[in-house]
């Protein structure tokens, strides 16, 4: 089974300054002690410029505290191999001449228990290109077949993974707006 959820958002103020508070996201000393406490430390794994085209590759690995998981999940958790550390792969393209900035995660640990990939867009609002941006995150979490694990709690693992995923998303989006209002008062 496949937990998915889709999700759009809209930032008033223009993309470049929500593309620019997206990549601090992870890295804002204020967000690491409240909403992202979770994360633990990033680190860019490789960063490709181009800057005849105006375009960015780069992939980051983020690590970070795993969600509280029920008693009968963390002995599955345990006895796969995966400790208290969850990674994941950030690959993010951001082409500025178009104005679009995508990125993809990707869990590095806990694969064989559970798979979970997101890809997250930012765009110029069509009604209003110069003054908002449009965030579309789009994320698939699908439990992998073990024979150790039925298909029930293979359903409540995935479910927990999506409320959780959900919460966190909230608090990113409260992360980018927050440090959007501090570059803004610093363009003034």
């Amino acid at each position: 089974m496949v937990v998915s959820y889709t999700q759009e958002h809209v930032y008033r103020h223009p993309w470049h300054r929500v593309t620019a508070a997206a990549w601090r996201k992870f890295t804002d000393p204020a967000a690491r002690e409240a909403p992202l406490s979770h994360i633990l430390d990033v680190e860019t794994l490789s960063r490709d410029v181009d800057p005849r085209a105006g375009r960015l590759h780069a992939v980051r690995v983020i690590a970070g505290r795993p969600p509280p998981l029920p008693l009968l999940v963390r002995g599955l958790v345990a006895s796969a191999g995966a400790g208290d550390l969850v990674l994941c792969v950030e690959r993010t393209s951001v082409d500025a001449a178009a104005r679009a900035m995508r990125v993809v995660y990707r869990n590095a640990t806990f694969r064989r228990l559970v798979d979970v990939e997101e890809v997250c867009s930012y765009a110029p609002h069509p009604d209003r290109p110069d003054e908002w941006t449009v965030f579309t995150q789009e994320t698939r979490i699908r439990c992998a077949p073990l024979a150790a694990v039925s298909a029930a709690v293979a359903e409540m693992v995935e479910r927990r993974c999506a409320e959780s995923f959900v919460q966190n998303a909230a608090k990113g989006m409260e992360v980018v707006e927050r440090i959007c209002e501090g570059l803004a008062d610093g363009e003034k």
